[in-house]
């Protein structure tokens, strides 16, 4: 006798639809495959954007101070704004925190690193030109260091005032390297500014035959950080 239950689990699945999964399955698989092919003309087209033609014709990728030009140089953070990587040399000119520096003060810096470096003395650069936001950031954060505002200023300057931002001033480390310009840089008319910041060095050219002036215990006492 012939079943006539018709219920789901006996009645007969027509072939077209059996063929549903698989039509979606392919369906889905050929997005994805086109999606993959956007992503990767996308990847493309941003490393052709971002790279410029070196020696030998390779490519290479545009430095940070490229992307500080289009930010906008006082916006600027990171190493387009002054960051600077561990290890800086002052001839590490691709650096912006050193290509940021006043030419007399890079050129004074370069000429008593090769003679410190004849004396067997690494000098880095910790801390050179830096972004309004950049020093802005730095204040900032020594603001949350120190507990106020007034204490913070005896470290850090406001970006309106700080040689930093305008290329005058340079942090040098190591220790060995802050112990011989204390008793070289005044050659050089490399000078120590305050007594609380043994690594910070600006350009006093007279300094060559007068010696450095007097030093601010801190920057607090400096006139030009009260306008």
């Amino acid at each position: 006798m012939r079943n006539l239950d018709t219920s789901p689990s006996t009645r007969p699945v027509p072939a077209r639809h059996r063929r549903r999964p698989a039509v979606v399955l392919a369906v889905v698989a050929g997005a994805l495959a086109f999606s993959l092919v956007v992503l990767l003309a996308v990847a493309v087209a941003v490393s052709r954007a971002a790279t410029v033609d070196g020696p030998g014709g390779a490519g290479r990728l545009l430095g940070t101070a490229a992307v500080g030009a289009a930010l906008g140089r006082d916006e600027a953070t990171g190493e387009a704004g002054g960051v600077v990587p561990p290890g800086t040399s002052p001839f590490d000119e691709d650096v912006p925190a050193v290509s940021g520096l006043d030419p007399r003060l890079l050129d004074a810096l370069q000429r008593a690193t090769t003679d410190a470096t004849a004396a067997d003395v690494v000098v880095v650069v910790n801390g050179g030109w830096r972004s309004a936001a950049y020093q802005e950031q730095l204040l900032d954060d020594a603001v949350v260091r120190y507990g106020s505002r007034t204490e913070a200023a005896r470290w850090v300057a406001t970006p309106e005032t700080s040689a930093h931002v305008h290329g005058d001033a340079v942090d040098v480390g190591s220790w060995d390297a802050t112990s011989w310009l204390s008793g070289n840089g005044a050659a050089y008319g490399l000078c120590q500014i305050y007594e609380n910041e043994s690594w910070h060095y600006e350009l006093r050219p007279e300094a060559a035959d007068q010696g450095c002036p007097p030093m601010f215990r801190d920057p607090t006492e400096d006139p030009r950080m009260n306008p």
